[in-house]
């Protein structure tokens, strides 16, 4: 069978389009009457012909960006999480984790926790942003009314929308799942996205003499909910999640800024800046900026900051070999897990099989404030 990102197929699709074309011109003058038959045929020649340019430039285009690795993913019949894998030298253990559905919305907040809608002025770097607040239910228990939480910032792709983290991405519901099932501790979510700057693309930079969304993000954001909600301030307790460009963002915040953020996960996240028209020169002319942005020259050459890393890619992505290239970069006491999946492209269903074992994993690696109740 032909493979969905393969050229064969695209190669097909595109003769299969420019013979239905062809055979429309040819049969066009046929149906030139004024009769029902006529007319359906005109509507069934320009439907098809529509239909084969269609497919033909949607095979090219997932091909080419990897929206979908395999007709499964496709189909969305790859339904297993990931597996989490934490690298040393010359060892490797691997832990499972599980997915069921919660709905998180709609039920009483002891129970099920609360989503808040929020605005967040940045003091220092002038920017202002919407962000949606998930309370996880032990935020309003009577035990837990002077306990401080640990955050996660949970970052979106470009375009993106934080929307889509909690319809799509199901992260409230997977987070109460994980604290029901003591894999992870009560943790508030704060939802985003990483495009704050307008509509640029600024893949989360202090572009110089631009938008200093890099402070907004590390420096900012956690003083903001500090002071608006019972969250440790600790970087330890906190933790930056995304996908695609956020998770780059992720990543780049724990490695620059490690006292703002101590643990990241980047779900199909790559490690350095794109240049094109969404972006607009980041670095003005500065390589020296450009490099201290590309993370696996950070790892390789930088001292190694003490942060805890999970990144998550499928033997198909685009950013498979990158993600090698960054086992192979880090150092002590940095710390590196992986979740490979067997296929997997670049879109919601993947990253939703990789998020319960993702959070199983930070689990393992926030801080949780002294005086928790047990």
């Amino acid at each position: 069978m032909f493979r969905l990102t393969g050229l064969p197929l695209q190669i097909i699709a595109v003769l299969v389009a420019i013979a239905v074309f062809a055979a429309t011109m040819w049969l066009w003058p046929r149906f030139g009457g004024r009769t029902w038959k006529d007319w359906l045929g005109r509507i069934g020649a320009f439907l098809a012909t529509q239909l084969a340019v269609l497919v033909a430039m949607g095979l090219i285009a997932n091909g080419y960006f990897g929206f979908y690795s395999s007709w499964s993913d496709l189909l969305g019949s790859d339904g297993g999480p990931g597996t989490v894998v934490d690298h040393r030298p010359n060892a490797a253990v691997a832990v499972m984790g599980e997915q069921r559905v919660y709905s998180a919305q709609g039920s009483v907040r002891e129970r099920s926790g609360l989503i808040q809608r929020i605005d967040v002025n940045g003091a220092a770097s002038g920017l202002r942003s919407e962000a949606y607040v998930y309370l996880p239910p032990q935020y309003f228990q009577p035990q837990y009314a002077k306990h401080a939480f640990p955050m996660a910032l949970v970052l979106a792709g470009y375009p993106g929308s934080a929307e889509k983290l909690i319809s799509l991405m199901h992260y409230p519901a997977s987070t109460l799942q994980a604290i029901e099932q003591k894999k992870l501790p009560p943790t508030v979510l704060v939802l985003m996205r990483p495009t704050i700057a307008g509509n640029r693309d600024t893949e989360c930079m202090d572009v110089p003499g631009g938008p200093q969304v890099e402070t907004f993000f590390t420096a900012d954001l956690p003083k903001a909910l500090a002071t608006t909600y019972r969250i440790a301030d600790d970087p330890g307790a906190r933790a930056v999640i995304g996908n695609s460009t956020g998770g780059y963002c992720a990543l780049k915040f724990a490695l620059r800024k490690p006292d703002a953020y101590r643990s990241a996960i980047s779900l199909s996240g790559y490690y350095t800046a794109p240049i094109d028209q969404t972006t607009g020169d980041l670095f003005a002319g500065d390589d020296r900026l450009k490099q201290e942005n590309d993370l696996v020259w950070r790892l390789r050459n930088k001292p190694a900051a003490p942060v805890a890393l999970l990144l998550a890619t499928s033997y198909d992505e685009n950013n498979y070999q990158e993600t090698q290239a960054m086992v192979g970069a880090f150092k002590a006491p940095t710390v590196l897990s992986t979740i490979t999946l067997d296929t997997g492209g670049h879109n919601f269903h993947t990253w939703t099989r990789e998020i319960p074992p993702a959070l199983e994993w930070l689990g393992k690696h926030l801080t949780v404030p002294q005086g928790a109740p047990a």
